[in-house]
C-alpha cells in the first residue's frame, strides 16, 4: 500500500510539474529591424519611447506595437485574440535612452508600473503610457513629467482606449 501511495504521489507531482511547464509564459521575442507595429505598420526601430509585444497561444506570430498604449489597447479590443500567452513592454528605467530604448529592456506588462498622462510622447507622437520596472522609478518619472502612477490592472480603460490624455493631468496621484 505504501509503494502504491508513493507511486501515486510521484505521478501527481509529475503531472503538476507538466501543467506548470505548459502555463509558463514564453520569453520576450527579440526585436529585430523587421518588427512592424500592428496598428501603424511601421518599423518599431524607427520610433522613440516604450514598445510592446503580445504573444498568443493560437499563433506563432508576435504582435508588435510602437507604443505601450497600443500594447494595452490590444488586450482590451474585442476583435483581438484573447488567448494571450505573454505581454511585454519596454521598462523605461532599464532602457538605453528614450530615443533608442534598445531590444533588451522587456518586462511583463502585468508586472510593470505605469505613468499615464505625463508630458512624454511615444512612438506615434501621442501621449504615452510609460512603463517602469518599479513603482519608485515610475514615481520619480511622474515627479519630473507629471501624470498619474498606476499598476497594470488599475489603469482606467478610457485612458487606454480614449483620446490623447492632456499632459500633467492628475499631478501627484498614485493608483497602485
Amino acid at each position: 500500500m505504501t509503494r502504491a501511495f508513493g507511486l501515486g504521489l510521484a505521478l501527481l507531482l509529475l503531472l503538476a510539474a507538466c501543467g506548470k511547464e505548459q502555463s509558463a509564459a514564453p520569453p520576450p521575442a527579440p526585436m529585430t529591424t523587421e518588427a512592424m507595429g500592428r496598428y501603424c505598420g511601421m518599423a518599431l526601430a524607427d520610433h522613440p519611447g516604450p514598445k510592446g509585444q503580445v504573444q498568443v497561444k493560437s499563433s506563432k506570430e508576435v504582435f508588435w506595437f510602437s507604443s505601450a498604449r497600443d500594447t494595452l489597447a490590444f488586450t482590451l479590443l474585442p476583435e483581438e485574440p484573447k488567448d494571450i500567452a505573454a505581454i511585454y513592454v519596454t521598462a523605461m528605467d532599464k532602457a538605453a535612452t528614450w530615443e533608442k530604448p534598445g531590444p533588451e529592456s522587456w518586462i511583463d506588462a502585468r508586472a510593470a508600473t505605469y505613468v499615464v498622462g505625463s508630458d512624454a510622447t511615444g512612438g506615434m507622437g501621442q501621449r504615452e503610457m510609460v512603463p517602469f520596472s518599479t513603482p519608485q522609478a515610475a514615481e520619480a518619472f511622474r515627479i519630473e513629467h507629471g501624470g498619474q502612477v498606476y499598476a497594470f490592472d488599475k489603469i482606467p480603460h478610457e485612458q487606454v482606449l480614449g483620446e490623447d490624455t492632456p499632459a500633467g493631468q492628475g499631478h501627484g496621484a498614485s493608483h497602485q
